[in-house]
C-alpha cells in the first residue's frame, strides 16, 4: 500500500488576544490528528501573534486548513497559510546545531535607534534574531511614572563573522546611544548562576571607605590621590594600600560605626539582594576595603562570605598597619575559586561584580563578569558592563523579567 503524501503547513494568526483562541484553533489539529513541528506566540499590547507548523495527509491537510478557516473568522482572527517544502524544512532542523546566544540591552529608557543599532550589528555578522523580549515592566504613557530603567533581550542565532568586531560595535553603539549592551553565550550555566561575589567599595556602596576614614583623619586629600590612581591600575594596590592605611595612624576607631551606619548604599542594591537570596544565590563580598564595613553589609543583607583587609588598633586608634594577609585582586580570583568549591559550583554558575582594576582578575575568570560603573580600562577589559543604571541591572543580564519578579517577591 502506497504512504500517503505529507504535507507541511505554516499558519500564522494575528488579531486582538482572547481567552480560548489557542485552544480552539489546536482542537481542530488535535481532531485531525496533526503532527504539530514548531509553535511559538507572543503578546504585544493584548494583540496576539501565533505561529503553528504543522504536518498531514495531503488529504487531511485541505480540510485543517478550512476548518481553521471559518474558525478563525468566528474568533476575528487574521489566519494565513504557507507550504512549507521538505528541502526548506531539513535547512531550518539543522540550523539548530548553530551557536546561541543573548544580547541584553539595559538602560534610562528605551528607544528605536538602540534596537535598530542592535538589529543591524546582528545581521552584518550573518546572525538571525530568533527572538526578543522586554525585561523591564510595560511602560506608562506619563513619564513621572515611568521606572527609571528599560531593558530588552535577543535570542540570537549562528556564528559572528568576527567577534572581536561585534563587541567593538556594540561597545561603540553603547556608547552613541547611552546603553549596555551584554552579550552572552545562551548555555545552560546561564540559566544557571549559584554565586555572586561583590567588590565593595564604590560597587555595592558609592564611596571609597578608605577615603571617607581619611578625611575624618585630615589626610583626605592624599589618600584619595593614591586611590585614584589604584584604581586606573597606575601602581600596585597592595603598595598602595600600605601607603593608605600607614596615613589612618591616630584616629580613634569609633568613627568607623558613624561612617558604616551612614554608608551611601548603591541605587539598585536593595531590590538585587533581596531577590538573589529570594532565587537562592550565595552572596560573597571581596573586598580591597575592610572587614568592619564588609561585616555591616553582611548583617543588613544576609550576605554568606565576606574578606576584606583587617586594621590593627591598639588603644582604640590605628596603628597605620593592617592585619594578616592583603585582600588584592589576585587574592579575590583565588576567594571566587575557593567559595565555588565550597558551594560545589561550577566555575561557569559564578557572576563577579567590581569596579576597579583589582577587581579584573575576579570578574575575568567568572561565568559573568561585570564592570559596574568602571573606570575606561576596566570597562574596556570586562565581559560584561554596567554604567547606565543601578545595580539591580545585574538581574536582566541574569534573564529575569519585572514581571515574573513582581508577582514572585
Amino acid at each position: 500500500m502506497e504512504k500517503e503524501q505529507e504535507e507541511i503547513i505554516l499558519i500564522t494568526i494575528n488579531g486582538k488576544d482572547q481567552p480560548g483562541v489557542t485552544a480552539k484553533l489546536t482542537d481542530i489539529l488535535a481532531k485531525n490528528n496533526a503532527a504539530i513541528l514548531d509553535i511559538g506566540q507572543a503578546d504585544i499590547h493584548d494583540h496576539l501573534s501565533l505561529g503553528i507548523l504543522f504536518q498531514s495527509t495531503e488529504q487531511n491537510s485541505g480540510a485543517i486548513m478550512k476548518e481553521l478557516l471559518f474558525k478563525s473568522y468566528e474568533l476575528d482572527v487574521n489566519i494565513r497559510f504557507t507550504p512549507i517544502s521538505e528541502e526548506r524544512y531539513t535547512e531550518w532542523v539543522e540550523m539548530q546545531g548553530k551557536n546561541r546566544y543573548i544580547i541584553t540591552i539595559l538602560g534610562r529608557k528605551l528607544t528605536a535607534k538602540q534596537i535598530a543599532g542592535i538589529s543591524h550589528i546582528v545581521a552584518d555578522q550573518g546572525m538571525n534574531i530568533d527572538d526578543i523580549k522586554r525585561l523591564t515592566g510595560r511602560i506608562p504613557l506619563d513619564e513621572n511614572a515611568r521606572t527609571p530603567k528599560a531593558s530588552v533581550e535577543f535570542s540570537v542565532r549562528g556564528t559572528p563573522r568576527d567577534k572581536e568586531e561585534m563587541k567593538a560595535s556594540f561597545m561603540q553603539l553603547s556608547n552613541e546611544q547611552a546603553m549596555d549592551i551584554a552579550f552572552q553565550e545562551d548555555s545552560m550555566y546561564r540559566r544557571m548562576r549559584r554565586l555572586i561575589c561583590f567588590d565593595m567599595d564604590s560597587t555595592l556602596i558609592q564611596t571609597e571607605v578608605i577615603d571617607e576614614l581619611a578625611m575624618r583623619a585630615g589626610v583626605g586629600d592624599q589618600v584619595k590621590a593614591i586611590t585614584e590612581s589604584a584604581m586606573r591600575g597606575e601602581i600596585d594596590f597592595c603598595e598602595s594600600f600600605r601607603q593608605r592605611c600607614a596615613l589612618l595612624k591616630g584616629l580613634d576607631v569609633s568613627v568607623m560605626q558613624d561612617i558604616a551606619e551612614n554608608l551611601p548604599i548603591t541605587e539598585g542594591v536593595d531590590r538585587l539582594m533581596r531577590i538573589l537570596k529570594k532565587v537562592g544565590f550565595k552572596i560573597a563580598i571581596l573586598s580591597g576595603g575592610f572587614t568592619y564595613f564588609g561585616n555591616y553589609l553582611k548583617q543588613k543583607y544576609n550576605i554568606d562570605y565576606v574578606y576584606a583587609n583587617e586594621l590593627e588598633v591598639e588603644n582604640g586608634k590605628l596603628t597605620g598597619r593592617h592585619v594578616g594577609d592583603i585582600v588584592d585582586g589576585k587574592r579575590k580570583a583565588e576567594l571566587l575559586r575557593l567559595i565555588a568549591q565550597v558551594e560545589n559550583v561550577d566555575i561557569r554558575q559564578t557572576v563577579a561584580v567590581g569596579d576597579g582594576a583589582n577587581d579584573l582578575p575576579m570578574i575575568s575568570i567568572a561565568g559573568l563578569g561585570i564592570a559596574f560603573h568602571a573606570k575606561p580600562k576596566v570597562k574596556a577589559t570586562a565581559k560584561q558592563s554596567i554604567s547606565t543604571i543601578g545595580l539591580d541591572g545585574i538581574l536582566y543580564f541574569l534573564g529575569y523579567k519585572d514581571s515574573y519578579l513582581d508577582e514572585q517577591m
